[in-house]
């Protein structure tokens, strides 16, 4: 009997876009995981180590103050000595702080953890540059929304999982598996990834004579990437910018700190439920994330106006998430308040991607930097937000009442947003040129 042999199709791997995209997303995850988990191991912890609210806003605010100082620190590294090694780095850094931070025995060593967890998760400025090198620019709206849908996810997933891992490895286990999980990410990423995707082996395999251009002008405005970064006219175009993030990041860091403990306490639930709520409202955040993106991004191919495709869905996002917060004030209704709470944190997501493509579209080549820049907005919330609602609260005994500084503040950032200014700036005559690979998304 003669066995007849067929040859098999030839089965291509997965895209390396796809896989480096996929790894971005692991770390956006991860990388708000690690922010948001003491929000819900508080309720296990407080007493344990004798604190108030007032002190818990301590320790909630305190990774943001290294935050808000390596930011544009964070995005300069990463334009000089590229993502693949800043991005290692920072997530080791983070990894420890986690782990430390299930061994600590007071307030004080908590806050010291937080504050190298803070030095750790600057990171995203660098990861922004990965995509600038590996994102064409109608996608990158898109791997924003995509990336930061994952680090709602994250947020989304955190407070069961967190509520699970506490049932299992008590609070303290509960850091340590997540800085275990985060070391194992950061060897990952400098396996895989190469700051010129041309240098990456499934590349260098399958590219074609046609793409040798569009590889040279990408590692063209890599190489001028390493000049010196216009600080100046950087800091004047991105001023605004950072302003209006501001307006959205104190809605965002309040949200992050104090809606696990709002559950709780609010409504005396347990922190189970309490869990499986605050993991509803951040799943509104990654939907929010998603479709900002894909709305920017397409409007963008339509039109080839940023304003549109950015500026106004900032504007769109912020009226709409002050206008859901209402009636979580006026309401004092569990149902409504986990309703509106999804809905409000829906439409504050949905301006992150168009808000974090402005920093591409302005300066590809010092987008590392430019969004650092744009991030030390939300820094300086992440400071002051969870501390001023903490006190609020334990002043007033009122937890709805914070709220009325998130309504505020969106506000303001709606009237301020009608003043930016998308267009890419003079100094970059080379960034219409199309990065080398598309992603597969």
């Amino acid at each position: 009997m003669h066995t007849i042999q067929t040859e098999s199709p030839r089965r291509e791997g997965i895209p390396a876009t796809t896989v480096v995209l996929a790894l971005l997303c692991v770390m956006y995850a991860l990388n708000y995981m690690v922010r948001v988990n003491v929000s819900t191991a508080a309720g296990a912890f407080k007493d344990q180590l004798h604190l108030s609210n007032t002190d818990l806003g301590w320790i909630f605010s305190a990774f943001a103050y290294p935050y808000l100082a390596f930011q544009i620190l964070s995005g300069w590294i990463s334009d000089r000595v590229g993502a693949r090694a800043a991005l290692t780095v920072f997530a080791v850094i983070w990894s420890a702080a986690t782990i430390f931070m299930g061994l600590a025995n007071g307030m004080a060593a908590m806050i010291f953890g937080r504050v190298m967890l803070g030095i750790g998760v600057s990171a995203l400025p660098t990861a922004t540059r990965a995509m600038s090198a590996w994102m064409p620019q109608g996608k990158r709206a898109l791997a924003q929304g995509i990336t930061h849908s994952a680090a709602r996810l994250g947020n989304a997933l955190t407070p069961p999982l967190v509520a699970g891992l506490i049932a299992i490895v008590a609070w303290r286990g509960s850091f340590v598996v997540l800085g275990i999980v985060s070391l194992g990410w950061a060897i990952a990423w400098a396996w895989y990834f190469r700051d010129d995707p041309a240098e990456h082996p499934s590349m260098k395999a399958s590219i074609k004579p046609s793409e040798m251009d569009v590889f040279a002008k990408a590692r063209a405005r890599r190489e001028r990437a390493k000049e010196p970064v216009p600080f100046l006219q950087l800091a004047r175009r991105m001023t605004l910018v950072t302003v209006v993030y501001f307006c959205y990041g104190w809605t965002l860091w309040f949200f992050l700190a104090w809606v696990p403990q709002f559950f709780l306490h609010n409504y005396r639930m347990n922190l189970n439920h309490s869990a499986l709520f605050s993991g509803g409202v951040f799943l509104g955040g990654v939907l929010g994330d998603f479709s900002g993106g894909v709305a920017s991004d397409r409007i963008f191919e339509k039109t080839g106006d940023r304003k549109k495709a950015r500026r106004n869905l900032i504007i769109f996002g912020f009226l709409c998430s002050l206008v859901m917060m209402l009636p979580i004030v006026l309401v004092h209704n569990l149902t409504s308040a986990a309703i509106f709470l999804s809905l409000a944190f829906f439409f504050a997501e949905f301006t992150v991607a168009p808000i974090w493509a402005i920093p591409m579209d302005i300066a590809p080549n010092f987008s590392g930097f430019a969004s650092g820049f744009m991030n030390s907005g939300s820094a300086l919330a992440a400071i002051i937000s969870p501390l001023v609602a903490g006190k609020i609260i334990d002043v007033t005994g009122n937890w709805e009442l914070p709220f009325y500084g998130s309504i505020g503040f969106l506000l303001v950032g709606a009237i301020l947003a009608v003043w930016l200014k998308t267009e890419e700036m003079p100094s970059e005559p080379a960034a219409n040129a199309e990065p080398a690979v598309q992603p597969a998304v």
